[in-house]
């Protein structure tokens, strides 16, 4: 008998922090689709960039004050710092498309930002049945997928650039932009992989 119970708000705050990230991954895929919406979008996401980090705080402020946590609080602290890595990165790349001033839709990078769409809703997604075994390992899997569909389309893109783009700085911009969305791409696989330690841990 359990006498005193385990603190689950945990799941609440994590699910909180995927939501913002599969927004942000979404936001975006818009950019790149409609960088005449850039300013606006970057905003956006900095704005759940900055939610996702004070969520991510009180998680690890959390840890401190809870006396009996759902799973190892060095798992907490993992999958806390991981999902914030991928919206990290996602604003990052976001950033570095305004300081590069896009102005022009790219496929490319329309592709692969929409690889890390799904990849993000499958964080989502798992997260939100991060108490389900088989979930887990479903989502895990198929964030490996995604991850090796990103790799080729990211190969095929960087390819394509150096291939035909003739004019030196628009090749090292986007070979930037490809970069870092595939990064977070990932990020996004390690993110399946420490949900999968979790839950074979607590199983």
């Amino acid at each position: 008998m359990k006498l005193i119970p385990r603190d689950s708000q945990f799941y609440d705050m994590f699910a909180e922090i995927a939501r913002r990230l599969s927004g942000s991954a979404a936001l975006l895929h818009e950019l790149f689709k409609d960088p005449a919406s850039l300013d606006q979008r970057v905003t956006q996401i900095k704005s759940l960039e900055h939610e996702a980090d004070q969520i991510t705080h009180d998680v690890i402020n959390r840890i401190d004050r809870t006396f009996v946590t759902p799973f190892d609080r060095e798992d907490i602290h993992e999958l806390a710092g991981a999902l914030d890595d991928v919206i990290d990165l996602i604003d990052g790349t976001a950033r570095r498309a305004a300081i590069f001033h896009i102005t022009q839709p790219n496929r490319q990078s329309v592709v692969l930002s929409e690889v890390l769409c799904r990849a993000a809703k499958c964080i989502e997604d798992t997260v939100n049945q991060m108490k389900d075994p088989k979930a887990v390992h479903d989502g895990n899997q198929q964030l490996r997928h995604l991850e090796e569909e990103g790799d080729a389309v990211y190969h095929a893109a960087m390819e394509e650039l150096f291939r035909t783009q003739p004019q030196v700085l628009e090749v090292i911009k986007w070979k930037e932009l490809y970069d870092k969305t595939e990064d977070a791409l990932d990020q996004c696989e390690d993110v399946g992989n420490v949900l999968q330690s979790i839950s074979l841990k607590n199983a």
